[in-house]
């Protein structure tokens, strides 16, 4: 069937994309879904950072390809033995687990290493591409490519959900509240009364920062740039929120934080959040810096200090168990992930929404199909 979908054909564009236009609306060719295999149509999509890093260049990836990683979707069709049918409401998971290997039966299924060479090839975890355009293979984002008005993926990419969460707010789950609300939840295991202090105010720094409200850390602190974005952040429950350059103070008062969530993706800012947190405490870092970039810490301090630093990738979630967990939370009026959201616009407009990104003058936009 043809489609129409947001293609990349050349990473490390420059700012302003509204003049480069990096991504282009391409009419491409899909094909039907093989066994265990769903095809959806793409009802909202959430742009995300790390759509703009392989768009930059800071996350290099095959091209051309088909971007878009964060969405809710209606099965369409099925291919043969799927659990999922036709009708079904789901939220995208931008890593399918293979669930036969060693990371996968242990629980660690954000570990599978079949899962993330398939996302690194481009290509669905059955094996290659199921796009083209004019004959020529485009590669999958993720194993999703969901800026787009349908798309073929594994039923191991999907979660079913109830069919009456509005859709703009049923895609945040598949990234920015798996990963921010996962790091806390899942990797740093947040315990009620210690302090937790986020590092950067995207999509996925909020959902951490309610991750960490829900789970009764006290205080949380906010640290970002932006003015609005600290502001927002004492709207959804932090006790402050202060601009980088007054980092240093803060936390010398609180005496460091237990617990420090790094969601920019930039080494300094990692080793920042790492030296102020105290003796003991963690750092979590889900952000994706550019593969060059070195980090420095004191290597005593691991051991001096006992600190401990953790990676966390798709906030260490499993989809199918924590999808379900956070929007019970939702419903409960616990995790908020409205607030989240910048506005919705069509998906033609994806370089402007771009442009709105790297500025800091979004948080979550959310991108309509035509």
């Amino acid at each position: 069937m043809k489609i129409t979908a947001a293609v990349l054909d050349a990473i490390g564009a420059a700012r302003p994309f509204a003049d480069s236009q990096p991504l282009r609306m391409a009419s491409l060719d899909l094909a039907a879904p093989r066994a265990g295999e769903v095809l959806v149509r793409i009802e909202a999509a959430g742009l995300c950072h790390s759509d703009l890093s392989v768009v930059n260049g800071d996350r290099p990836r095959p091209v051309p390809m088909a971007l878009g990683h964060e969405a809710c979707a209606t099965v369409v069709a099925t291919g043969p033995d799927c659990r999922l049918a036709v009708g079904d409401r789901v939220v995208l998971a931008f890593l399918p687990a293979c669930g036969h290997c060693e990371a996968c039966v242990s629980g660690q299924g954000w570990l599978c290493a079949t899962g993330a060479a398939a996302n690194g090839k481009g290509e669905l975890i059955g094996g290659g591409q199921r796009l083209s355009d004019c004959g020529h293979a485009v590669h999958h984002h993720l194993g999703l490519s969901a800026f787009a008005d349908h798309a073929v993926i594994d039923q191991r990419s999907a979660v079913k959900i109830p069919d009456d969460i509005p859709v703009e707010i049923a895609a945040l789950f598949g990234c920015a509240v798996l990963t921010g609300v996962g790091a806390v939840f899942n990797s740093a295991a947040v315990r009620p009364g210690e302090s937790v202090a986020i590092w950067g105010l995207g999509g996925v720094g909020l959902a951490a920062l309610l991750g960490a409200i829900a789970a009764g850390a006290e205080p949380v602190v906010a640290i970002d740039p932006v003015p609005e974005k600290r502001g927002l952040a004492l709207e959804l429950g932090a006790r402050a929120a202060v601009h980088p350059d007054d980092a240093e103070a803060t936390f010398a008062a609180l005496g460091g934080a237990h617990v420090a969530i790094e969601s920019v993706g930039n080494a300094a800012v990692l080793a920042t959040a790492y030296r102020l947190t105290r003796r003991g405490g963690r750092t979590v870092t889900v952000g994706l810096p550019n593969p060059a970039a070195q980090l420095q810490i004191p290597a005593v301090s691991l051991v001096a200090e006992a600190k401990t630093l953790i990676g966390s990738y798709m906030g260490s979630a499993i989809p199918a168990r924590d999808v379900p967990r956070y929007i019970a939370l939702w419903r409960a009026g616990r995790l908020p992930v409205e607030r989240l959201l910048s506005g919705s616009r069509p998906l033609s407009e994806i370089n402007d929404a771009l442009d709105a990104l790297a500025s800091g003058q979004a948080i979550r936009q959310i991108l309509i199909p035509g």
